[in-house]
């Protein structure tokens, strides 16, 4: 039975890729496909559904060896990675509830989604993103988690972004994108600090070997994951991303952030159960990070006047309690936690289109005497605290007047220096040029700015050109034929287009780069 997680993660996959191709090469568009493309889509994760769900009973009747390993991905001294999975235990529980709720959230999407410009783009992005998820819940090793922890991350850039021709949700694809790349910074530095002090980057047997490890070192381990942690699943300072991501589609919010992705941060940690347990500092900072979140979602909610934020900001301060019950060590509160806040949210954002109708002469309950009468709390709260605000101060605006001044640098500093050779480039193309002269069908082809030096480097190369365009009219043109110029005039333009390609100041920074590198290595 154990052998069924590779079909688990295959199906959804497959149908990405059928959908995907299909739709590249013209054999799936229009209206008339679609229910060829939903077959598809919703049969795949069905399929993949069911074996999740007799797995999953397979192992509550003890017939699971517990892992499964379909081979080795890289080996490299004493470093191996290998293609294995989880078949035991919560993995195999949360793979058959996330597996059920992409079944219910794919057939949802079918008539919501009917008629839209992206319908094909956003099955194929949803079959993509269920394998990531379940790759990512069933894999055995921190590569594989990552790599399923990526590709989610991406399909969540394109759902975002879904809508590309509004500047709004491009903008705002884009700021989830890179903040969720700092979590995964921290995701990366885990493993590595992981294989270097336990020799081992196996869920289990980096968990087996917790025990041994040092308090600093069961700490900086268990950090960096936190941080992976924090930034997945919407914790301070990174909550405002939640707001943000639901810009895209009604099923994808609910897929991604309602029931399965913004879950992820908290599997991980509950995961790495025996590392935290090493860690009191990391299990407090998840205590405090947890409570924050509940505390700061709370206050915001409570201003919001669109039932998409109001969910958003309820969803991460139950992700935020999620982070606090793992930092009481209520890893089993958490556990069930988590599983029953996916399903709830998952029904609340499908309907939150129809939460008016629902609502109608249901009034909203007011808010306490005492928080009514805070005016300051209320400005706090409809600024969400100015974190977004803050953000762009201490982050965005540093990074983009890095990038100002590094362009400035590249275009009066390196340009100047490193010049661009004008007769070298003449020299080579003179064939061309005299050919223009005895026809005279064509005037110099090489009278732009490029074609002129500049720079200490550049009048160097051009000198020297000026000595072989010399040597070549005195000594190799007159002695040539027509074929031969034509030849030389390809050759010439080549050289040019290779020249201007090689003469740019980023490759050349590489080449100097590469030259120093190389220099180091000898």
């Amino acid at each position: 039975m154990d052998a069924l997680v590779v079909l688990i993660l295959l199906l959804p996959l497959t149908a990405a890729a059928v959908i995907g191709i299909g739709h590249v090469f013209g054999m799936l568009r229009g209206v008339a496909d679609e229910a060829v493309t939903a077959r598809i889509a919703t049969w795949a994760i069905t399929l993949s559904c069911l074996l999740a769900l007799a797995l999953l009973g397979a192992d509550l009747l003890d017939k699971n060896t517990g892992s499964f390993s379909a081979g080795q991905w890289l080996g490299s001294d004493s470093l191996s990675i290998k293609v294995n999975f989880i078949t035991t235990g919560f993995n195999v529980g949360l793979a058959a509830l996330f597996s059920l709720l992409l079944v219910i959230v794919t057939r949802f999407s079918i008539n919501y989604l009917h008629k839209e410009p992206g319908f094909y783009r956003f099955f194929f992005v949803l079959s993509l993103f269920s394998s990531a998820m379940l790759l990512l819940v069933l894999s055995g090793n921190a590569v594989g988690t990552f790599v399923g922890w990526e590709i989610a991350g991406l399909c969540s850039y394109l759902l975002i972004a879904f809508a590309y021709d509004r500047p709004i949700a491009a903008i705002n694809a884009t700021r989830v994108f890179v903040t969720n790349r700092i979590g995964d910074a921290g995701f990366i530095l885990g493993i590595g600090i992981s294989y270097f002090y336990a020799k081992n980057i196996d869920w289990n047997g980096l968990n087996a070997v917790a025990e041994q490890l040092t308090t600093p070192t069961a700490t900086v381990i268990a950090m960096c994951f936190a941080i992976a942690a924090f930034a997945k699943s919407a914790q301070l300072p990174f909550t405002p991303w939640l707001a943000r991501a639901m810009e895209g589609p009604t099923p994808s919010s609910a897929v991604f952030y309602g029931a399965i992705m913004t879950h992820a941060g908290v599997y991980l940690v509950i995961l790495l159960q025996p590392i935290f347990e090493r860690a009191p500092f990391a299990m407090g900072l998840l205590a405090v990070v947890g409570l924050s979140t509940a505390i700061y979602s709370f206050v915001v909610g409570l201003t919001q006047t669109d039932v998409k934020s109001s969910l958003c900001f309820a969803i991460s301060a139950q992700l935020g309690l999620m982070f606090l019950e793992c930092g009481l060590g209520l890893w089993q509160l958490a556990s069930w936690h988590l599983c029953a806040h996916a399903v709830v949210r998952c029904y609340q954002v499908l309907t939150a289109p129809s939460f008016l109708h629902y609502v109608h002469g249901n009034p909203m309950k007011p808010v306490t005497r005492d928080i009514a009468g805070l005016r300051w709390l209320y400005t706090v709260s409809i600024q969400r605290f100015w974190l977004d605000p803050v953000t762009d101060r201490a982050l965005v605006r540093p990074v983009h007047g890095l990038g100002h001044d590094l362009g400035y640098f590249d275009d009066h500093i390196i340009d100047r220096i490193m010049g661009t050779p004008a007769r070298a480039g003449r020299a080579i193309s003179s064939l061309a040029q005299l050919e223009g002269k005895i026809l005279s069908s064509r005037p110099d082809h090489d009278t732009d700015e490029f074609s002129r030096g500049s720079g200490f480097a550049g009048k160097i190369f051009q000198w020297t050109a000026d000595i072989f365009n010399w040597f070549e009219d005195r000594l190799v043109l007159r002695g040539i034929g027509i074929d031969a110029i034509d030849m030389g005039r390809q050759l010439g333009y080549a050289a040019n287009k290779f020249e201007k390609l090689i003469l740019k100041p980023r490759y050349l920074v590489v080449f100097v780069f590469t030259v120093l590198l190389l220099a180091a290595a000898i």
